[in-house]
């Protein structure tokens, strides 16, 4: 009985040595967390010398679930940056994911979603058709170290005017010392407000990208902490919270769900059709999905260019539909095929101009393609140095069919509905050389977890293996 009694109380020695150590690892992960933000009204600023804003609020609805203080301090951008860059666990906010950044920090999110503008006074406002359009303008204001500052210098602008801060920045386009100011809806119309002026005084005269807001955690931060911040932002957008903040402070329901999803106007595969929904055959493919697989997500109408930079950076993002090509094909991840196209040198009819091989294409004055088209990156590898680029493909239509460029480079499958659009018929152009046929799919950024990218394949499997799948093919391509 003794030895039974030494033995039962050496096994709750045991025992609650073993809870000991899971205390302190628990508590080891109770980090302390130093919140950084600057004043961005609506999102971080200071009322009454209270943190508040969307961003702000969020933030504390996270604390309160992860029982973690919430302490904010306001900062110059700059400086808040440089210490999030070298400090471990500093967290920055309200801070945009884009190519520079996007391995330098830790990310959770993203909260909120915004489209860059350029801002003009709404007297003297420059008529802007593309961002080489805005590189002729005298002086562009920016503020250091801002993600649209660092996307403009990436894209070669020469001419940027430093500001030191948003209001020092509408102060100075409404004075004229400066043409145009890139910017949010959001923050340009606080700023206006703060100054005393209507929100009418400035006109967005080109939508330059959009860009997603998150959390940025130093890079030496636990990956535990960042599971743990994740989880708390997913659940405040499941449970409403964040659709009633976006409400409250962006006056719009327009947030950022758990999964992005992203298309750009393609007819007949993707476009937004008479009655302002997006439809078209790859759209009924994505919903399908989504419906069996019962998680609903909004699609996003985008430009092409700025849905696949969004897809290159993001995680959690879908981007349809996309040709799966040899240069793409470890940037995404594939679901896939559902469908097969030709790209064409396509050239006006009765215009003369011969295309017989890829010397002929390479010798011509002017080949019109669209901007991070699978087609254009194709060309770019084989060192083409003739193309006029676009991000629009009705931009470079028109300039095919009043002669401004010889060719235009365009697939089978959607030429005549884009030439239909602008009044114009399929008779009209010649398909003269063909430069490629590929299969095309949906596309998942790299960070997006692997089980979805799996589960939406074998929904899509299921949908080709009961007749599903080809009833949507002969909705849109009955003579096929």
């Amino acid at each position: 009985m003794k030895k039974e009694k030494i033995l039962l109380i050496y096994s709750l020695l045991i025992y609650f040595s073993f809870l000991s150590c899971n205390k302190d690892d628990h508590d080891q992960s109770q980090v302390n967390l130093r919140f950084i933000s600057e004043e961005y009204k609506p999102f971080n600023y200071q009322e009454n010398s209270k943190a508040t804003g969307l961003a702000s609020d969020v933030l504390k609805d996270v604390c309160k679930q992860l029982n973690t203080a919430c302490k904010i301090e306001f900062l110059p951008w700059e400086e808040g940056y440089e210490a999030a860059l070298k400090n471990e666990n500093t967290v920055l906010f309200s801070t945009t994911l884009n190519s520079t950044r996007k391995d330098k920090f830790k990310w959770a999110g993203p909260i909120a979603s915004v489209d860059w503008n350029f801002y003009a006074t709404s007297q003297i406002s420059p008529a802007l058709n593309d961002l080489d359009d805005a590189k002729t303008v005298d002086k562009i204001g920016v503020i250091a170290d801002y993600a649209i500052e660092e996307y403009l210098v990436q894209e070669g602008f020469t001419n940027l005017i430093y500001c030191d801060d948003l209001t020092d920045a509408v102060n100075k386009l409404l004075n004229g010392e400066i043409d145009l100011f890139p910017s949010d809806q959001y923050t340009t119309e606080s700023t206006l407000q703060s100054l005393g002026k209507s929100s009418y005084a400035l006109s967005n005269v080109l939508t330059i990208k959009t860009e997603l807001i998150y959390f940025a955690f130093n890079i030496n931060t636990s990956d535990d902490i960042i599971a743990d911040f994740q989880k708390a932002i997913d659940t405040i957008k499941k449970n409403g919270r964040l659709r009633e903040l976006t409400q409250f402070y962006l006056n719009t329901s327009r947030y950022p769900d758990i999964m992005q999803v992203y298309t750009e106007p393609y007819p007949p595969l993707t476009y937004r059709n008479e009655n302002g929904e997006i439809g078209g055959y790859g759209t009924d493919i994505v919903k399908e999905i989504m419906k069996r697989n019962k998680t609903y997500y909004d699609i996003h109408l985008s430009s092409w260019r700025n849905g696949y930079q969004m897809a290159l950076n993001n995680p959690n993002f879908c981007l349809f539909t996309m040709d799966r090509t040899e240069i793409r094909e470890n940037l995404f991840q594939w679901v896939g095929p559902i469908g097969t196209n030709t790209t064409w040198f396509y050239t006006k009819a009765g215009s003369g101009i011969s295309i017989n091989s890829m010397n002929d294409a390479r010798n011509l004055n002017a080949v019109g393609t669209v901007s991070s088209w699978f087609s254009t990156q194709y060309l770019q590898n084989l060192g083409f140095t003739n193309l006029i680029l676009d991000g629009d493909p009705e931009v470079l239509t028109e300039r095919l069919m009043t002669g401004q460029i010889d060719a235009f480079v365009c697939t089978d499958i959607t030429f005549p509905d884009i030439l239909g659009q602008l009044g114009y018929n399929y008779t009209g152009v010649s398909p003269a050389f063909s430069l490629m046929s590929s299969d095309f799919y949906i596309a998942f950024s790299k960070t997006t977890p692997a089980t979805t990218v799996a589960q939406w394949q074998s929904t899509l499997d299921a949908i080709k293996s009961d007749g599903t799948f080809n009833e949507i093919g002969n909705k849109w391509f009955p003579e096929q």
